[in-house]
């Protein structure tokens, strides 16, 4: 399609775009009648438990299953080579990129279950599987792995020192990519120079993704048809099936993949984990599915954490503290394997997004992405976009103090001007889009910023410290993929919408329903959606990286219109008309066709229906169904951003730190659903406090974790948090036909910064420049002492 289309007519009914329609799916998941992956329990099913390591690193010398199989209910017990003698491949080892020199990255191989060595606490060396849950745990307790120990590493940084453990022969020095972009002698001219350089090393912390539905799984195989099917919960079915025709040596036509509920993934669940090839072929052996429940400690071993970078940026700037250069240099902390590592997030996602709503006119990002002896680091809520986000906030907040300069007019006299839009970056990305100072002045105007001295004395008064901070953000959404976009219209008069992105709690079904009653007038209520099942995608992205609006609204719109063009056609012999008389129209009685100039019509539903019972008898040539199967080519990148403002308080004799005021202006372009869009906003930012106050994953020198559950793991809770003030200052995308922009993880993008430049700025009064995440108690009691 060319241009945008028009969805805001009767803007004030009920389901209307830009309506705040309560989630589909809400009435059904509180009444408890959700259907998640644990909730199944198929015919015959048996019972997984996974054998994991205790060490850390070391070598396998034997795996001793005797003693397990004889125990009652075991029904086998099987270890990497059984896995690799039954005919199963490799894990998936993700995207490739060129190291700095142009060579290819190196992929290291990863069976299933380890074979050769264990490279992380919770690496899975054998599974289990027995007549009950409770007999499977027995037999994985009765397992004894023979495994000599060797010295680990968990830190990025000392993983690339001399004379530390390797991980694999073929990365030397545990570097899986040295990755460089930009233009080193432009850089370092601009460097030399400039007027002032600010340099800050930042240290964004490891964190658990701590969903609330744990990793479950259900394998069958089907001997007749030769045929897997998996049930679990991911975040694209369509993905997922093909992750897994490596490991099963299978091909994508043999594999079957389906999702019901999902209790939230922030991209850990996007993954294939070996568990699913390890009970898929279980199943396939014992003739009967077999069933995998991780629960929560063996989670926090098992499934892939987030962030854990390591970074130095330095920013060059002339004498009015305009950005001259951007330079980040640094580590990014992989874990023990690719499977469920990625090292797209200390890469080109900081490439992507450190530009932010900045004129930077040079950029360099020089990052190493290092196996460690630690569970993989996989996509967490942004995936490298908020972690950059917060460098680069962090540094324009110390450069303003160094030269004496405000720091909204830091950040003015930096903003890319609407004027200059489209405006393409070093980063290689073109904005379409954004009114970056206006939006920085409408925060500034919600949070009151000009009245904060005398919020900041009262604050005084009682004994604490406060301080304020600005979190100005701009993220590049996922990149574009083919995505489906089917419309069914079914038997019993409903309409389902088919499409390869997933809802994990978003709430997908109201926002696609409202788009496409928007340009059918299909009434809401008659619209389901169809999203778990890959035997019925022709393709799909899955959800993550905040594009599925932008990915699925576009295939609904274009499919919309394919829907359009079929019922033209089908009505042209209905009502006897020419098919170029033929119009089509979304009045308040919903969608109709009409002879022009006339007011013979049909609507679209009553079409369906006569279609349905057989009443409309049709020539050749005219599509026999309303019905569509479409795929669109999903739309470039998007450019959400905004702005949040944070007020912190901070009790000075015990480093207790809290959130007392928040307010955010977000752009995300035409927002179709903003109940929903300020709900994504409140979870990302109560995610982003938690990572600045309170999470944070510790290994010890052998690389046992030390925070292995909520004993040891701080989340926050209701009492983190405080009241926010969400508006909105949108400004439609200019490449997609809805223009949105996608919000789903905006919120830890404004938060990371904003929490943390007013941390900073309640501290800055005893000389403190800089304190990482998170800012526990004891970490800010210790800085406040060490500054006297």
């Amino acid at each position: 399609m060319n241009g945008q289309v028009d969805l805001t007519q009767f803007a004030q009914e009920k389901y209307a775009v830009g309506q705040p329609v309560p989630r589909k799916e809400d009435p059904t998941l509180l009444r408890g009648q959700g259907r998640y992956t644990d909730d199944l329990n198929l015919p015959g099913q048996a019972h997984a438990v996974m054998v994991r390591s205790t060490i850390a690193h070391g070598i396998i010398r034997a795996i001793d299953t005797t003693a397990a199989k004889a125990l009652p209910g075991v029904l086998a017990v099987l270890t990497g080579q059984d896995l690799i003698d039954g005919g199963l491949g490799a894990m998936p080892a993700g995207m490739s990129f060129k190291n700095r020199d142009g060579s290819a990255m190196p992929k290291p191989i990863q069976m299933v279950l380890a074979t050769d060595k264990v490279r992380f606490v919770g690496d899975p060396v054998a599974v289990v599987v027995a007549e009950t849950a409770k007999q499977a745990k027995d037999g994985a307790e009765a397992v004894i792995a023979g495994i000599d120990s060797l010295p680990a590493v968990t830190e990025a940084a000392a993983a690339v020192a001399p004379g530390a453990p390797q991980l694999y022969d073929a990365t030397p020095g545990n570097v899986i990519l040295d990755f460089h972009h930009g233009d080193t002698e432009a850089v370092a001219a601009a460097f030399a120079s400039a007027a002032h350089v600010t340099r800050l090393k930042i240290r964004n912390s490891r964190v658990v993704v701590c969903p609330m539905e744990p990793r479950s799984a259900i394998g069958e195989y089907d001997p007749e048809g030769e045929r897997w099917t998996l049930r679990l919960g991911c975040q694209g079915v369509f993905g997922m099936r093909q992750l897994l025709t490596g490991p099963l040596q299978a091909p994508v036509e043999k594999i079957r993949v389906l999702t019901g509920n999902v209790g939230g993934s922030f991209g850990m669940k996007a993954s294939c984990y070996p568990e699913y090839p390890a009970i898929l072929y279980a199943a396939k052996l014992l003739g009967r599915p077999v069933k995998w429940t991780d629960e929560r400690g063996e989670s926090f071993l098992s499934d892939s954490h987030g962030r854990d970078h390591d970074m130095e940026q330095e920013l060059a700037l002339d004498a009015d503290g305009r950005i001259l250069a951007l330079r980040i240099t640094g580590y990014g902390n992989i874990g023990a394997y690719l499977s469920n590592g990625t090292v797209l997030q200390p890469t080109g996602n900081i490439v992507r997004n450190s530009i932010g709503v900045y004129a930077t006119p040079l950029q360099e990002v020089s990052a190493r992405a290092v196996f460690t002896n630690t569970s993989p680091v996989g996509p967490y809520r942004g995936a490298g976009r908020p972690e950059v986000n917060y460098y680069i906030e962090r540094l324009l907040d110390t450069a303003a103090r160094e030269m004496g300069i405000d720091r909204a007019e830091i950040r003015r006299r930096n903003h890319i001007q609407p004027e200059a839009l489209p405006y393409t970056t070093p980063a290689g990305t073109t904005y379409d889009s954004g009114d970056f100072p206006t939006i920085l002045d409408k925060a500034l105007a919600l949070a009151d910023w000009d009245r904060f001295p005398a919020r900041k004395q009262a604050s005084a008064e009682r004994g604490r410290l406060r301080g304020i901070g600005i979190g100005q953000y701009l993220e590049v959404t996922g990149p574009p993929a083919p995505e489906m976009g089917g419309i069914r219209f079914e038997d019993d008069g409903t309409v389902t919408i088919v499409t390869g992105t997933l809802d994990y709690g978003q709430g997908h079904a109201s926002p696609f329903a409202q788009v496409l009653a928007a340009r059918l007038g299909i009434p809401f209520e008659k619209i389901a959606l169809l999203q778990g099942d890959s035997d019925q995608l022709l393709a799909g992205g899955g959800t993550g990286g905040s594009k599925s609006l932008m990915a699925s609204g576009t295939a609904i719109v274009e499919a919309a219109d394919l829907v359009r063009e079929n019922g033209r056609r089908i009505a042209a012999h209905v009502l006897e008309a020419a098919e170029a008389d033929i119009e089509f129209e979304v009045v308040h009685g919903g969608g109709q066709f009409r002879i022009a100039g006339t007011d013979r019509t049909i609507g679209l539903m009553d079409l369906a229906k006569r279609l349905r019972e057989g009443r409309v008898t049709l020539p050749d040539g005219v599509p026999p169904t309303l019905s569509v199967s479409h795929v669109a080519n999903s739309p470039p990148f998007a450019y959400p951003n905004g702005c949040h403002v944070a007020e912190v308080e901070v009790d000075p004799e015990t480093g207790v730190a809290e959130v007392v005021r928040y307010g955010m202006v977000n752009d995300f372009g035409v927002v179709v659903n903003p109940l929903l869009v300020e709900g994504q906003a409140h979870g990302g930012i109560v995610q982003g406090i938690g990572q600045c106050f309170l999470e944070h994953v510790v290994y010890d020198d052998n690389g046992q974790p030390l925070t292995g559950s909520y004993m040891d793991y701080a989340l926050p809770r209701a009492n983190d948090a405080p009241f926010f003030t969400f508006t909105s200052h949108p400004v439609p995308a200019k490449t997609n036909v809805l223009g949105s922009k996608g919000c789903g993880e905006a919120g830890c993008a404004g938060s990371l910064p904003s929490v943390m430049n007013a941390l900073v700025d309640a501290l800055s009064g005893y000389g403190i420049r800089h304190i990482d995440m998170p800012a526990t108690p004891l970490r800010v009691w210790e800085a406040i002492q060490a500054a006297g």
